[in-house]
């Protein structure tokens, strides 16, 4: 019989970022792939109930084997205070999930493999002398408790998943062995990017002009990604329509309040994940614009953008960073920029629209490249990797 997987995530399912989408990707992919799996995820105040098939179907998940899911308890109070007094409940939060999670673990799913992206699960889980439980790590710690909390867990894991490999190379500074550790970079879902409208039907639907060319950045915005630069070359690029979809609420009025005035440039929100392929299929370039700190930006982060990119072919301007030339190669499969700079960034935007045969030259390479980064490969390798140890 084919063990099964249970993946533990502290994430909000669902909502409207990013991490919840990679969470039920990741689950799907490694059910797809022939063993059993349960998602367990944190119940989470003013989160709308929704059925398990619903859930799957929110994040365009394949028909077909789909994983169990589970919410598990925790303490939550996050949103009832300002967002400026947010640390202690989200790590009153954070350790609740992950204790609750751990205990889950051990009465329901005694036989099975355990992949934890949260620190504090695995940890308890190794301290009652759990086998078989793997860590997802998707940034290394900075306090010195929790990095304490790292080093006493690892040589109990079965091993280390590193989600890219800025975070394997801290890792290993750290004191992780280096065989412990599998790189494991985020990836996409081709079924979900594979009946796309053409560039014009694709206009039409979001409302852009037929003719104008089309700049498009889609994710997150949080200061670190860099969207702001991407305001500023909207500016200084008149004749091109610039389109910003996703980010919270917050963070969209912030960067609404920065666009004022700039014609050319829609901010139109957060947008479902089946929504996300229309923005890529209207473009005629899209947008990586993130600065070179934290770490999290410059060295950790493998962004869903990049491989939803290679998932349609659309040619990127990215920041020249660790983190992206891990995946990336300028000129090769994408046109590389000096953070930090709208001006850069403006140059690097206008030297593709200038340069039509380098687009298309670029686009393809990147679905090319995109054939080693579907989810349903990376659940493989995980798994061949994870059942050897």
């Amino acid at each position: 019989m084919t063990r099964e997987l249970v993946l533990v995530a502290n994430a909000r399912m669902p909502s409207q970022r990013a991490q919840s989408l990679q969470v039920a990707q990741v689950a799907a992919s490694f059910e797809r792939a022939g063993h059993p799996t349960t998602l367990l995820h944190a119940r989470r105040r003013d989160t709308p109930a929704t059925s398990a098939e619903a859930l799957w179907d929110h994040y365009a998940v394949p028909a077909g084997p789909r994983p169990s899911v589970r919410a598990v308890s925790c303490v939550d109070w996050i949103d009832r205070v300002p967002r400026r007094w947010q640390y202690l409940p989200a790590r009153v939060q954070e350790l609740t999930f992950s204790m609750s999670a751990a205990r889950e673990v051990q009465r329901k799913h005694a036989e099975a493999l355990v992949l934890s992206r949260e620190l504090e699960t695995a940890r308890a889980l190794v301290r009652q002398r759990r086998k078989g439980v793997f860590l997802e790590v998707h940034r290394v710690p900075g306090g010195k408790l929790r990095r304490k909390w790292l080093l006493e867990t690892a040589p109990g894991l079965a091993g280390v998943i590193a989600i890219s490999g800025g975070v394997r190379g801290d890792l290993i500074q750290l004191g992780v062995p280096a065989g412990r550790i599998l790189v494991a970079h985020d990836g996409f879902e081709p079924s979900r990017f594979a009946k796309l409208p053409d560039r014009r039907a694709a206009r039409q639907q979001l409302n852009l002009d037929l003719e104008r060319p089309v700049v498009v950045y889609t994710g997150g915005l949080l200061v670190w990604k860099g969207v702001e630069l991407l305001v500023e070359s909207a500016r200084a690029l008149p004749d091109v329509q610039v389109v910003i979809a996703g980010g919270m609420a917050a963070d969209v009025a912030r960067i609404e309040r920065l666009a004022q005035g700039i014609d050319n440039l829609r901010v139109d929100g957060f947008q479902p994940p089946d929504r996300i392929g229309v923005y890529l299929a209207a473009a005629d370039i899209g947008v990586v614009p993130n600065r070179s700190t934290p770490a999290i930006s410059s060295r950790y982060t493998s962004p869903l953008k990049v491989f939803e990119a290679m998932a349609v072919g659309l040619p990127l301007v990215v920041s020249d960073l660790p983190s992206l030339r891990e995946i990336l190669s300028h000129d090769v499969d994408a046109w590389l920029v000096p953070p930090d700079t709208a001006a850069e960034l403006t140059r690097g935007i206008k030297a593709l629209l200038d340069d039509p045969e380098r687009r298309q030259r670029l686009g393809a390479a990147l679905a090319a490249h995109g054939v080693d980064y579907d989810w349903g490969a990376r659940a493989r390798r995980m798994l061949d990797w994870m059942l050897a140890r």
